[in-house]
């Protein structure tokens, strides 16, 4: 999904867009939101498909992380049916993402800004101040 680049100033809803969310969650493994789409005037839109989207929990070492998926289903007894294999994706997705940030971050260089090292000089070329003597083999 892209992001959003919307300021403030543009904070009016989209009539066209409506939905009404409904939340089923059978209170030991998730919750279902289920996005019944609405018109302007609040009544159910039949042009427009219903979503449903599930979320889960995985514990990490930081705590718990909440993990959103979209299910695939035209009914809420189809998404509920399909909720433990949606599930097992968006956290092998989650897990994923999770392993390429600290991939990102444990392969990061730090690159000094430019003329840090002349700042460390003295302005000149050269190594650091007081000329060391070791030498490498």
């Amino acid at each position: 999904m892209a992001a959003d680049t919307r300021t403030t100033a543009d904070a009016a809803m989209d009539a066209a867009s409506l939905y009404r969310e409904e939340i089923v969650t059978d209170r030991k493994v998730g919750t279902i939101r289920v996005l019944v789409p609405l018109t302007a005037q609040g009544t159910p839109d039949p042009a427009r498909k219903t979503i449903y989207s599930g979320e889960a929990q995985i514990m990490t070492n930081m705590g718990a992380l909440p993990v959103s998926f979209d299910i695939e289903a035209d009914t809420l007894a189809a998404a509920v049916a399909a909720y433990g294999d949606a599930a097992r994706e968006g956290i092998e997705r989650t897990m994923r993402e999770l392993q390429d940030l600290r991939r990102q971050a444990s392969s990061g260089l730090i690159v000094p800004p430019a003329g840090a090292a002349a700042a460390l000089t003295g302005g000149g070329l050269g190594g650091m101040p007081g000329g060391g003597k070791i030498q490498l083999p």
